[in-house]
Parts: structure tokens; sequence; C-alpha cells
């Protein structure tokens, strides 16, 4: 009688298995997953992510890589405006009795400006505020299942009041010309004079373009219906406020105590 052999049957794990059986040499367990919100959470997961398919956080981080690099083009500006500005304060030249002779009269700030420094601070705390609630994980969450819009509620107010103090921050460098306008310092008075209406006019205008962005973004939160583009714009509206508040910390110094 003739043996007939038969080979084994070949088992092939699944993939639940194998990630299983490696779980412990330091790979990520394979249900990892934390929602975002947005449309219905597909795609909106900032763990798991095929090889190759770019999540929300790597769109989050080429967001704020685009927004840094355009600012350090501003502040490359701001930096050749206050180098122009020492370079102008040391310009003068000797007379016939070699005494040094400088038209550069200091401008005495308005105290308004101390005011207004204040509320551009306390502005940048409610920002942030307003940032990290929009991704705050259960209210996230929640908006992710479709039980409301907690996380846009409770960053909206923040962000509404940001708005306010953003506001309130340009209409006191108004009353802050205007009042130094009063004492007879205007734009072409005197080259210290020239150079704080020059430095914080521009500050303003890019204060203001921030603001809008502000507005838009609280827009967004009200209309808006993917989650991630929302969190994207408010948390690059917010980095964009810190940036001008830290600069704006910076010219302040610079006009009040190096004059």
């Amino acid at each position: 009688m003739q043996t007939r052999l038969q080979m084994p049957a070949t088992f092939t794990p699944s993939k639940i298995e194998v990630e299983k059986r490696h779980a412990g040499g330091g790979a990520r367990p394979p249900a990892d997953r934390k929602p975002t919100g947005g449309g219905g959470g597909d795609g909106d997961n900032w763990n798991d992510r095929r090889a190759g398919h770019r999540g929300p956080r790597e769109a989050l981080t080429k967001y704020r890589l685009g927004l840094f690099f355009a600012l350090a083009g501003d502040l490359m500006f701001f930096v050749a405006m206050i180098s122009a500005f020492f370079v102008r304060q040391s310009s003068g030249h000797f007379d016939a009795s070699e005494q040094w002779i400088t038209d550069w009269r200091p401008v005495l700030l308005p105290p308004i400006l101390w005011v207004n420094t204040f509320v551009l601070v306390l502005s940048s705390v409610t920002v942030e505020m307003a940032r990290r609630r929009l991704f705050y994980e259960p209210d996230v969450i929640e908006e992710w299942f479709g039980m409301g819009r907690p996380a846009a509620r409770h960053a909206g107010a923040w962000l509404a009041a940001t708005i306010v103090l953003g506001s309130l921050f340009l209409a006191g460098q108004v009353v802050a010309w205007q009042q130094l306008a009063l004492t007879g310092a205007y734009f072409a008075s005197n080259p210290s004079s020239h150079f704080f209406y020059l430095i914080t006019a521009t500050h303003a205008a890019h204060l203001l373009l921030g603001l809008v962005g502000l507005i838009t973004a609280a827009v967004a939160l009200i209309a808006g219906r993917n989650l991630q583009m929302r969190q994207i714009l408010m948390d690059t509206c917010a980095w964009y406020w810190h940036v001008m508040g830290v600069l704006w910390l910076f010219l302040f110094g610079l006009l009040e105590f190096c004059q």
C-alpha cells in the first residue's frame, strides 16, 4: 500500500496578530486612535496615518512653517528699521568749537502707551486660551461624534475677547498719535518723532492684519464645517498674534528707554 505524504498547511498570521506579537518591542499599539473632529473623523486622526498619507498633524506643521517663514521677512524689515533708528540717532557733526551737534530730540511718549501695552499682553493671553480650547480633546471628541460644537463655543468666547482687546489697542495707538501731535511733535518735526510714527504705524498695520485674521477665524468658528481647518486657522492666527505682541514689547522698550 502506497503511503501518501501531506505537507502541513501554512499559517499566515493576520496583521492584528503580528502587531500584538511585536507590541512589547516598542511598536505602537494597533488601536492608537485619537480623533480630532471634522467630516465624521475621516482622515482626522492625528496619530494613526498610512504611509505617505499627510494627516492633520502634517497639515498643521505645514501652515505653521509657512507662517513663520512669512514672519521672518517681516522681522527682517523691522530689524532694518531699528538699525536705521540707531544710525540716525547717532548721526551729527562737530561745529567750529569742536562741539558735537545733533538734531535728534527725544520724544516724550504719551502715557497711554503703557495702557496699550497691558491691553496687548492681555489679548495674547486670551488668544492662547482660544487656541487651547479649540484643541481641547473632550470637546473635540464630542464635536467629532456630532454631539454639538462645544469646542467652537468655548473657544469663541475667548476669541471675541481677543478681538475686542485688539481693537482697543489700535484705538489707543490712534489716541497716542493725537496726544503726541498736540505737543507739536509731528511726523516731520524731528528725526525721533519721525521714527516714532513710522515704527508704531508699521506695527499697527501688521496688528490690523492679525485682527482681520482673528475675525476670519471667528466667522469660521460659526459657519465652518471642517474642524481641522478651523483649528489650523485659529492656530496660525494665534501664533501671528503672539509674535506681534512680543515685537511690540521690544519696540515699546526701544522707544521708551533708547531715545
